[in-house]
This record gives C-alpha cells, sequence and structure tokens, in this order.
C-alpha cells in the first residue's frame, strides 16, 4: 500500500495492514519444513565406495612402505653375509698360502736332507 492508500483510510484498516504486516514476518522467520534428500542412500553409497578405495590405497601404501623396509632390512643382512663370506675367504686364501709356503720349505728341506746325503 502507498502512503496515498493509507490518508483516506480509517484506524482499522491501518491496524489490519500493520497485522499483515507483521505476521508476514513472522511467516518469514519460522523455520521452515526439513526437506529431504531422495537420493540419500545414493550418495551415501558413493562415500562408502570412496571411503573404500581411499582406505584401500592407504593399505597398499602401508604394504608397500613395509616392504621396502623388509627388503632394505634382507639387502643390509646380505650385505653383511657378503662381507663375513669375502673375509672368511681371505682368511681361507692366506691360510691356502701359508700351507703351501710351508709344504714348499719342508720339500726343500728334504731334498737338502737328501741332496747332503747324495753328497757323502
Amino acid at each position: 500500500m502507498s502512503n496515498r492508500d493509507l490518508k483516506g483510510s480509517g484506524l482499522t484498516d491501518r491496524l489490519s495492514a500493520a497485522a499483515d504486516a507483521k505476521a508476514a514476518l513472522l511467516a518469514k522467520m519460522k523455520p521452515k519444513a526439513a526437506v529431504t534428500a531422495t537420493n540419500l542412500e545414493s550418495r551415501a553409497a558413493v562415500r562408502e565406495t570412496e571411503l573404500a578405495a581411499v582406505r584401500e590405497a592407504r593399505a597398499a601404501e602401508k604394504e608397500s612402505q613395509r616392504q621396502a623396509k623388509a627388503d632394505k632390512a634382507a639387502a643390509e643382512a646380505a650385505t653383511v653375509v657378503a662381507d663375513e663370506e669375502a673375509a672368511l675367504a681371505e682368511k681361507r686364501g692366506a691360510r691356502k698360502e701359508r700351507k703351501q709356503l710351508t709344504k714348499a720349505e719342508a720339500q726343500a728341506k728334504r731334498d737338502a736332507r737328501y741332496a747332503a746325503r747324495k753328497a757323502r
């Protein structure tokens, strides 16, 4: 209603107009009925699928990290074993050399004794 319409109107008209405006404002402030989504189940299913995919990816990542740690530990163990075997092989080689030298010295002593016997 415009100002012009209110000039000629009576008190009751103005009061009813004010009451209508107040009712409209109150109606605007009233809580509206909740609207339920129709596709709520499908959205929940999609969310569960996404969560399952994320969980699977995290599990795979954890497994790959665990496998990498295990591989690293195995490689370190293999390196230690290889180093020990190399050291053992070196010791064996040195022992063989000493035995051969000892054997050669013993042979030389025998030959010297044999030659001394022959020389007599």
